[in-house]
């Protein structure tokens, strides 16, 4: 059987004899083709961004009110009303946080003092003089070393190395006397005087923890709402993404139209041995690729009924536009069509086949009545 030919035909500018003139159009040509790859490439990475988004939400959701969907939409559509707001406030509530956690530490500053003035508080001022102590197997012993003295210069520091909040202060308060109870026999004194301060310091860290439990929860929460208002604002930015890209893609979808309309007009036209071939071709295409091109066939020849039972298609009749569309058609759908067939199962072979028997055979008719007219 013969099959059609698969290479690219060399595009000829009409008006051969005006060389310099051909050069120039197809230069243009070439640039215009440049810049649209290069625009669908950087489309491409947007639209890649787009998709990685939507897919991560997907997997990672924040946390929402519990209840029906139509409970989460309407909250949803609650946050949505105060987004802006909230965003002008976020400033000021972080700045309302942060004074409220000195306030905090203000008074825990309270609690070390009173601590830190105990007459028992000596040994702990300052960090443990392992040398002058003779204290040989201290580090061995102790892996954090920590001291008043230490824990006051981490609360002044302004180098951004200091406590993030009031638990961190408490935690190295209590390893102070950990250490020493570690360390030191029950029955030294110094086991003993940290013993008694520890107990102190927890006394009055229970006076104080209520405030804390407050403002951790209250900082959870503004966190929360925090990251929620941050994943709206993801979205209405990849969502505006979204629309943009497909504007843009419609424009370049517009824009390749009319590149392939133009280099169509300027193909040189098809010789008879070629529309032969071309005939030859349609007949080896599968039923949906056929119908694929009796439909380019009547994108400019409404006329032509494509779907109907019998199809009679006068390949001379087409202009040269629409033949250059179904040789490129053809030449792909054959490649796709010789790759998907090697290993397939022949099942429902006649199914399958009926719709291209069809028009196969309708084609077959029109070749006769065209082989009649001539002399």
């Amino acid at each position: 059987m013969e099959t059609i030919d698969t290479s690219i035909p060399q595009l000829k500018l009409v008006g051969q004899g005006n060389s310099e003139g051909n050069d120039a159009n197809m230069e243009d040509f070439r640039q215009q083709v440049d810049e649209m790859s290069s625009k669908v490439d950087k489309l491409e990475q947007r639209l890649n961004e787009v998709e990685q988004f939507y897919s991560g939400s997907n997997k990672k959701q924040v946390n929402t009110p519990k209840g029906s969907s139509a409970t989460k939409e309407k909250e949803k559509e609650k946050y949505l009303a105060n987004f802006k707001k909230r965003q002008q406030d976020a400033s000021r509530r972080e700045a309302a946080a942060a004074k409220r956690m000195q306030e905090l530490i203000r008074q825990f500053g309270t609690i070390l003092r009173q601590i830190t003035q105990h007459k028992w508080s000596g040994p702990f001022m300052q960090p443990v003089d392992v040398v002058g102590l003779g204290l040989h197997d201290y580090f061995e012993v102790i892996e954090k070393p920590m001291d008043f003295c230490t824990i006051k210069n981490k609360m002044e520091a302004k180098d951004g190395s200091g406590y993030k909040n009031v638990r961190e202060i408490c935690a190295d308060v209590r390893l102070i006397f950990k250490n020493a109870m570690k360390y030191n026999n029950e029955r030294d004194d110094v086991h003993v005087m940290a013993k008694t301060l520890l107990a102190k310091f927890e006394e009055k860290w229970l006076q104080l923890l209520p405030k804390v439990d407050e403002e951790e929860k209250r900082r959870k929460e503004e966190e929360t709402e925090a990251q929620f208002d941050m994943q709206l604002a993801q979205e209405a930015a990849h969502a505006k993404m979204a629309r943009d890209l497909r504007n843009e893609l419609d424009e370049v979808d517009i824009y390749l139209e009319e590149l392939r309309e133009m280099v169509l007009q300027k193909c040189r036209k098809m010789s008879t041995e070629e529309k032969r071939k071309l005939w030859a071709a349609l007949t080896q295409l599968d039923p949906d690729d056929l119908n694929k091109a009796l439909l380019i066939v009547a994108q400019n020849n409404p006329c032509f009924q494509a779907t109907a039972e019998e199809v009679e298609l006068d390949i001379d009749a087409q202009s040269e536009s629409t033949l250059w569309k179904l040789k490129f058609f053809v030449k792909e759908a054959l490649q796709v069509q010789g790759k998907t067939a090697v290993g397939m199962a022949d099942n429902n072979h006649n199914e399958n086949n009926k719709r291209k028997r069809e028009i196969c055979d309708a084609l077959a008719k029109t070749s006769q009545k065209r082989s009649k007219k001539l002399p």
